[in-house]
């Protein structure tokens, strides 16, 4: 059950179906094309909220510098590509986006895009984890 978390300020894309992808990290256990992906806001917090559920559909290498990016090995640099990558991953503009991944992570990134289809919502909070006394959940 792969879990991925989002800044609030993506929510309502994500939940108006404009974002269905993310640029992340590679991570330990990588995902894979066909996983369940729960996507939340304010993860280990009291505000803890499921956005929802949606199917992994592609994962590709993605590099991006200021003044392009390179996905799966081909690079792109067209001023309209760009605002379309931009637009897709839930910022106004390309400029925009290569501040925030500037500031987040520094240039040059390299990582995984993760695209998934149709999300199947969730309302609400999501309930703590309950403890037990043996250590595990």
């Amino acid at each position: 059950m792969p879990s991925l978390g989002f800044r609030r300020r993506f929510a309502g894309v994500i939940l108006g179906g404009e974002k269905r992808q993310t640029i992340r990290k590679p991570r330990r256990k990588p995902l894979r094309v066909g996983d369940r992906l729960h996507l939340f806001t304010g993860m280990r917090t009291k505000s803890c909220r499921k956005l929802g559920v949606a199917s992994c559909t592609a994962l590709q290498d993605i590099r991006i510098d200021g003044d392009g990016f390179t996905l799966d090995g081909v690079r792109a640099d067209a001023p309209g590509r760009l605002a379309e990558m931009a637009r897709a991953d839930g910022f106004a503009s390309w400029p925009e986006m290569v501040e925030f991944f500037q500031r987040t992570h520094g240039l040059p990134f390299s990582g995984v895009l993760v695209r998934w289809g149709q999300l199947n919502p969730a309302g609400g909070p999501v309930p703590p984890r309950s403890r037990s006394t043996n250590g595990h959940a």
